[in-house]
């Protein structure tokens, strides 16, 4: 194994010319230099210099080991500085995956604060996903973080190998017809008993949402269309097809027609980042992490505006 600290002596001959310039850079004495240039042609067993008059200069294997060694150098100089940035936190690739909402949201504007930012960044690939799915994703190691969701009224455990970091909550809102809707911006769900509703597929935690938050107003929802895309289900809405709840980062493009509404009983959404429990150490995690988190806060002002 040939020593580093040798090589850059060497390398630092072959630029400078002669054993004192590479003393006074390194801060070593000449004497010193010498007796390392010859040590490490000991232990390769080739002359890698010779006298000529009274300078020290390479031979052509000397030259071989120098020209190398400034290619080696450099790619360790890149390396420290490439873990000097895994350290801080600034680069490294991974995986984020999330759930729809979010990725149109606040996955969108912190990759655009990203992008807007000179230093270094994190290589981060986005794949979009339920909960369910994500958490997965998660545990077989396709996704390095996620950001999923619970609701107040159908809570969400984790698996043991997994740690979240909670990143705020939103209201659930009464979506409805702006010509079927009185005047008052709080409503009970069982006044919308008798109306058709437009629901998330049966498969998601959407689904279930709404079903146990009807369930306490008293009723079990007539069910007219179904569709995962909360931006169906608001166009829906506003064709007068029938009422839908909607998670507030579901309804930031919201079609004329349709009216949100505060439910007397409040239903909220909770975000969360979840992680592999020893990746919370991982600096560049930490850094995605409080990205997603700002970006989160800013995003999760949101109120009704109709």
């Amino acid at each position: 194994m040939i020593d580093v600290r040798k090589l850059r002596l060497l390398a630092a001959l072959q630029r400078l010319g002669t054993v004192a310039a590479v003393a006074e850079e390194m801060h070593l004495s000449a004497p010193g230099v010498s007796m390392q240039l010859a040590a490490l042609e000991k232990e390769l067993g080739i002359r890698l210099t010779q006298r000529h008059g009274r300078r020290l200069v390479l031979t052509a294997a000397g030259v071989t080991l120098a020209d190398h060694g400034r290619e080696i150098l450099a790619r360790l100089s890149l390396a420290e500085l490439e873990l000097q940035s895994l350290r801080a936190g600034t680069v490294g690739r991974y995986t984020l995956t999330a759930f729809p909402s979010a990725s149109r949201t606040i996955v969108a504007e912190a990759f655009r604060d990203m992008l807007r930012d000179t230093r270094p960044a994190l290589d981060v690939h986005l794949t979009v996903a339920e909960p369910d799915r994500a958490i997965d994703s998660l545990l077989t190691g396709d996704a390095d973080l996620a950001i999923i969701h619970s609701y107040s009224n159908v809570p969400r455990d984790l698996p043991d190998s997994l740690s979240s970091r909670s990143i705020g909550s939103e209201p659930v809102w009464l979506a409805a017809p702006a010509a079927q809707s009185s005047g008052d911006k709080t409503v009970r769900l069982d006044e919308f008993s008798s109306m058709p509703w437009i629901a998330p597929t049966t498969d998601v935690t959407c689904y279930t949402m709404m079903e146990r938050a009807c369930g306490l107003a008293g009723f079990r929802p007539h069910i007219v269309a179904e569709s995962m895309d909360f931006a169906v289900q608001l166009e829906l809405v506003a064709a007068g097809v029938g009422v839908a709840l909607v998670p507030a980062l579901t309804a930031t493009e919201i079609p004329d027609g349709v009216k949100l509404l505060d439910l007397a009983t409040p239903v909220t959404r909770s975000l969360h980042l979840a992680m592999r429990t020893p990746d919370q150490a991982d600096p560049g995690i930490a850094n995605l992490c409080d990205t997603l988190a700002r970006t989160a806060a800013r995003r999760l002002s949101i109120t009704p505006t109709t």
